[in-house]
């Protein structure tokens, strides 16, 4: 019968005064906001899962287009335009390491893995997913009301071929510096 206050106690604490306390904390304390700011303890983890478990749930399991010169072409310029900017291009963006969580640079080697770039290790379909939803929280905009698609996917099959040899047209595109 004792037993009953200490639950009782229990419930309250973490149903009512832990999550107001929370609530004060956001409300008065310093909780990170500044791109500077160090991440909260677990924030990696608490946002990757739940978005890694929807891609793999969501995600298309292969692209409807041909690995063709006019599409890696066409997909280019779309980066080029819409992507480059945060995303950068041979040359790395400026500004996308300064966002958080950084835009990671699409056509650099990866440093532990060298024989790849950008997410040419992703399924077509998990940067298809991506490019089409966006990711909140990242600076990752919703490209689905912007592009066709026939666009979405050109992207898509332009960034899982990153590590390959371009068709000329189209490795002129990612050669010119942005303006």
């Amino acid at each position: 019968m004792r037993k009953w206050p200490l639950v009782l106690l229990g419930f309250v604490i973490g149903i009512i005064i832990l999550p107001a306390l929370m609530c004060l904390y956001f409300r008065v304390g310093q909780p990170p906001v500044a791109v500077a700011d160090n991440p909260l303890p677990f924030e990696a983890q608490i946002v990757s899962v739940p978005l890694h478990a929807r891609i793999d749930r969501e995600m298309p399991k292969q692209s409807p287009l041909a690995i063709t010169d006019d599409n890696l072409t066409a997909g280019m310029q779309i980066y080029r335009e819409q992507c480059a900017s945060c995303h950068g291009l041979k040359v790395p963006s400026k500004f996308g390491p300064n966002m958080f969580p950084i835009a990671p640079q699409l056509w650099q080697r990866h440093k532990n893995h060298p024989d790849v770039v950008g997410v040419s290790d992703d399924p077509v379909g998990e940067t298809y997913w991506k490019v089409k939803n966006g990711i909140r929280l990242s600076g990752m905009p919703s490209y689905k009301a912007l592009l066709t698609e026939d666009q979405m996917w050109q992207v898509a099959t332009l960034l899982s071929v990153a590590d390959k040899p371009l068709p000329p047209a189209a490795d002129k595109i990612l050669v010119t510096p942005l303006p």
